[in-house]
C-alpha cells in the first residue's frame, strides 16, 4: 500500500539535488478557450518549486469537468494517479522513487507455522517493487534466504520474482 507519493528524479536548476517532492497542489491557468496545468513540486534541497505539465494549451471545452473541478480542488488522489501515468513521466522527462513510500500489510503472520503457504499478492497501487524483497518483508526472511529457496525450488511463482512487478501475483512457500 503507498504510504505517501513518490519522489520525483528530476535535477534542480537551483541546486545539485535530483529530487523533488510532489505535495498534490495544482496550478491551473486560462487563456480565453485554451487552459494549462501543472503539478507542483517542491526541490528536496532547496525548496525550489517545478511543475510537471498535466495540460498544455488544451480546449477548455475538451477538459472534462470532472478533471477541471479534481485540478482546481488539489486532489492529491489525482496528483497520485498523475504521476503514474507514463505519458506523463515521458512528457516531463522524470522519473519515481518509490522507496519509503509504500509499506506492506500482511494481516498477521498466523499463516508462519504451517508447512505450505499460498500466499496472493494484491497491489493497492501499481507501484514497482521486486517480489523478492515483498516475500522477505512478509515472511520475515533475508533476501538471500528468499534467493535459496527460490534456488532449491520451495518457493515457486508464475511471475519471475528477481524482476520488478507493479501487478498481482501469487507465489507457493514451502518449508
Amino acid at each position: 500500500m503507498p504510504t505517501r507519493l513518490p519522489l520525483i528524479l528530476r535535477r534542480c536548476h537551483a541546486c545539485a539535488s535530483e529530487r523533488f517532492r510532489a505535495n498534490g497542489k495544482f496550478r491551473v491557468n486560462a487563456h480565453h478557450k485554451l487552459i494549462d496545468a501543472w503539478l507542483l513540486a517542491l526541490c528536496t534541497g532547496c525548496g525550489d518549486t517545478t511543475k510537471l505539465t498535466v495540460l498544455e494549451r488544451a480546449n477548455v471545452r475538451s477538459v472534462p469537468p470532472g478533471l477541471l473541478d479534481r485540478l482546481h480542488a488539489n486532489d492529491p488522489v489525482l496528483a497520485a494517479e498523475l504521476l503514474q501515468d507514463p505519458v506523463l513521466r515521458r512528457r516531463n522527462r522524470i522519473a519515481l522513487d518509490w522507496d519509503g513510500a509504500w509499506r506492506l500489510g500482511t494481516g498477521g503472520t498466523d499463516f508462519m507455522d504451517r508447512e505450505v503457504i499460498e500466499v496472493s499478492v494484491r497491489f493497492a497501487a501499481r507501484i514497482p517493487v521486486r517480489p523478492v524483497r515483498l516475500i522477505a518483508e512478509g515472511c520475515g526472511l533475508s533476501r538471500a534466504e528468499v534467493g535459496r529457496l527460490i534456488e532449491e525450488g520451495n518457493l515457486v511463482s508464475g511471475v519471475r520474482l528477481s524482476a520488478r512487478l507493479t501487478g498481482d501475483f501469487t507465489f507457493t512457500l514451502k518449508r
